[in-house]
């Protein structure tokens, strides 16, 4: 294995998980208010989860994301 090989796909993919992530959110936060599911001030239980099938890899995280 090449270790700065790795370290920088590992980067790469990171990276495009936190933008598309936070993208996906802002743009489900924005059309529930639009809709009137929220009203802006909630904080939301989030789960995300982290899969590699090649690895055997399955990881669950939790958190709040709070609004206001």
């Amino acid at each position: 294995m090449k270790d700065d090989v790795f370290n920088m796909s590992l980067r790469k993919f990171l990276k495009m998980v936190g933008i598309t992530s936070q993208r996906e959110i802002e743009r489900a936060v924005a059309e529930a208010m639009d809709a009137g599911r929220i009203k802006g001030n909630e904080r939301l239980a989030a789960r995300m989860t982290l899969a590699i099938d090649g690895l055997g890899l399955t990881h669950e995280m939790t958190g709040e994301i709070t609004l206001e």
